[in-house]
């Protein structure tokens, strides 16, 4: 630690007040009890100097986090966030949006990612493969930078920060922090390498040390300047076919249902890429009880915290006990695990499939575990659910929209799968216990998740729970 104790501690009461205001910042209800600066590095010395810190923020968790259904003594979590600072004696007017505070022997500090200088010299760094106080800044072979490309911020809710350079390179700077190799940066590689055209190829990424372990702190890839996002085109879409009084999904000029089984065959081009670059397994009937009763266990909670779902709780069940129960052998292998319309874009050129970095903040070997490619599946399929009712959301007498949207939703899953089918060269329907196990794991939390946060939208996936039992 090179700041003086005093300027240390300045510098942690700034920044509890400015980081509970960032669009990447965990538990934002729950502020910052304490900053702790844990690593302090000088990459540049001057006006401006860029400083890279490790900061570790302590909070009180929320009222029904875990340790609170449970009756037990609340404890406090940490972690452990990056930040890049910029510091000048005075700043010029154009970042002033970006100011922290000022600090006694230091002078003005400020978000360093939207300063078009410094996160220039970031870009230089990883063209050049150089390492400064121990950060290591390596550049991708045969990956082309161009320094001199002009820098912009993105917005947008997220959970990391992301920085356009010109019409070529995005650079994503993790904010948690966790040890280890991020599981992005290990399937992007993969994938690049591989020569994948549904993943935007790996340009060069940014490591050091964190616990004892090479960790992951940011990575630079291909920026897709054609692409635009899955979800607002579905929605683009669901809009179409609510305008339209007396057409069927399939017979809307927006009609989204190729561009799913498009999406359904990227999908499963991917998954066959990442089974043949990185591990693979078996599940044994052990791993699939294990499986079930950890569906079971989110289940029991949800059903505690959210009523509406017992009535459906005993059938559930009866599905992941057939799972449980199943001696089928189940494939495993690396998977997206957290995949959604939001999670991929299409371009020019077709499909790209995009964060392959799992939960940030989850412990490194958990995000890289072997799952079924189906989990993946399961997750676009709620996704296409999510896409058709989210305009009714909070609308109250929506029956005849509903059936429009149960219509959508329908056609774009089965598109979706009849794609996968094509390219997998199996049909995920075929595998109906697990598939169905998946998506209701999915939904229950879905359940749990929009009771705490959007009351209004339960019975999105409540209604999905009905149709999946049912079937």
């Amino acid at each position: 630690m090179s700041l003086p104790r005093a300027t240390q501690m300045q510098l942690e009461e700034l920044l509890r007040d400015w980081l509970p205001q960032q669009r990447w910042f965990a538990g934002k209800d729950r502020g910052a009890k304490s900053v702790h600066v844990h690593t302090e590095r000088t990459l540049r010395k001057g006006d401006p100097s860029l400083r890279h810190l490790l900061v570790q923020v302590e909070q009180n968790p929320a009222d029904d986090d875990a340790d609170a259904a449970r009756g037990d003594a609340r404890t406090a979590l940490t972690t452990t966030y990056q930040l890049v600072l910029g510091v000048r004696d005075e700043l010029p007017a154009h970042l002033e949006h970006a100011a922290i505070g000022r600090v006694d022997d230091l002078g003005m500090v400020y978000d360093a990612s939207q300063d078009h200088d410094l996160m220039h010299l970031v870009l230089g760094w990883v063209a050049d493969e150089v390492t400064r106080s121990d950060i290591v800044f390596r550049r991708e072979p045969g990956a082309t930078i161009d320094r001199q490309a002009a820098s912009l911020v993105l917005g947008g809710e997220q959970s990391n920060t992301s920085i356009v350079f010109g019409e070529q390179t995005i650079m994503k700077l993790f904010r948690i922090i966790v040890p280890g190799l991020n599981p992005d940066l290990e399937v992007t590689r993969a994938l690049t390498e591989m020569g994948n055209l549904h993943v935007a190829a790996l340009q060069g990424w940014i490591e050091s040390d964190v616990g004892g372990a090479t960790s992951t702190l940011g990575l630079l890839q291909d920026f897709l300047r054609t692409g635009s996002d899955g979800w607002a085109l579905a929605l683009t879409s669901v809009r179409d076919l609510f305008a339209e009084g007396d057409l069927h999904a399939d017979e809307v000029g927006g009609d989204f249902a190729a561009e799913s089984e498009r999406l359904g065959m990227a999908t499963a081009d991917v998954h066959s890429a990442m089974a043949q670059a990185l591990p693979t397994g078996i599940a044994d009937p052990a791993a699939l009880e294990t499986m079930a009763e950890s569906m079971r266990h989110r289940l029991d909670t949800a059903t505690a915290a959210v009523p509406e779902l017992a009535d459906h709780a005993p059938k559930i069940s009866a599905i992941f006990d057939a799972l449980a129960h199943s001696r089928d052998p189940m494939a495993l292998q690396r998977v997206h695990g957290d995949f959604h319309l939001g999670q991929v874009m299409r371009t020019d050129t077709g499909w790209v499939l995009l964060d392959f970095e799992g939960e940030p903040g989850a412990p490194i070997a958990a995000r890289a575990a072997l799952s079924s490619p189906l989990r993946d599946v399961a997750g676009m399929l709620r996704s296409f659910d999510y896409a058709s009712r989210y305009l009714l959301a909070d609308q109250p007498d929506t029956a005849q929209l509903e059936y429009r949207a149960a219509e959508w939703a329908e056609r774009n899953r089965d598109a979706f799968c009849n794609g996968y089918a094509k390219g997998a060269g199996r049909d995920p329907r075929e595998d109906d216990v697990l598939l169905r196990a998946f998506e209701l794991d999915k939904a229950v939390y879905e359940v749990a998740y929009e009771a705490r946060n959007r009351p209004s939208w339960v019975r999105i996936p409540l209604g999905s729970i009905e149709r999946l039992v049912a079937a």
